[in-house]
């Protein structure tokens, strides 16, 4: 199976786990890369600058109407939930889900409708249960879920929340999920001609969904 995105959320303890992440990411990692943060809606943009210092893949904030593109990591920007289309991100501000904005589960429900069994999604570190039902939606679409080892991460709640939601997702440690996207990434197919070296990425357009909460709302 051919992937075509990786979406990562991640709150409480997640300025580790995503520096540990990204730094463990082979420079010639393809796959686009989504990573949301909790953060608080006053926050500066020294996270994408916090986490470039650590790989050398391009770290970008998202911006309305930004294309996705093979090679980039992209960081969710505060008070904005990011919805993905195929081949462009959307910014909206609809009202907080889970009391979060930007949701991770808003983030990994576009990924999935939009790139179904070609989306991986990871949830790391983090203090509430955001994102275990866009873990699932990534599941029943049938997509890849990687979730931390609870017992490694530094609040274990989001990851154990992921982990009920999804029992069959895999559960690893942050350097073996570096490892597993790093061998998915470089993964040969049935041809031998390499995997995940492009993303199948459309031309930006005006008409992506605005919807941001999971069906059953916040």
């Amino acid at each position: 199976m051919a992937y075509s995105i990786v979406v990562v959320g991640t709150s409480w303890g997640g300025l580790n786990a995503l520096r540990e992440l990204v730094g463990k990411l082979p420079a010639n990692f393809r796959v686009p890369t989504v990573l949301v943060q909790h953060r608080h809606r006053q926050s500066d943009h020294l996270l994408s600058t916090f986490l470039q210092e650590r790989t050398q893949l391009t770290v970008a904030e998202v911006e309305d109407k930004m294309p996705i593109e093979p090679g980039m990591l992209f960081v969710a920007p505060p008070d904005y939930h990011l919805l993905i289309d195929r081949g462009v991100f959307a910014l909206s501000t609809d009202p907080p889900v889970r009391y979060s904005r930007p949701s991770i589960d808003v983030t990994f429900y576009s990924a999935a409708d939009a790139y179904g069994a070609a989306t991986i999604g990871v949830v790391l570190t983090g203090a509430n249960s955001d994102g275990s039902r866009g873990l699932r939606r990534i599941f029943d679409r049938d997509g890849l879920a990687l979730v931390q080892d609870p017992t490694t991460a530094e609040s274990p709640t989001m990851p154990s929340a992921a982990i009920r939601c999804v029992p069959a997702a895999r559960v690893e440690t942050i350097p073996q999920i570096a490892a597993t996207l790093s061998e998915l990434s470089a993964e040969p197919s049935s041809e031998g001609a390499p995997r995940l070296t492009r993303s199948p990425l459309e031309p930006g357009r005006d008409d992506v969904p605005r919807r941001t909460a999971p069906p059953g709302g916040a």
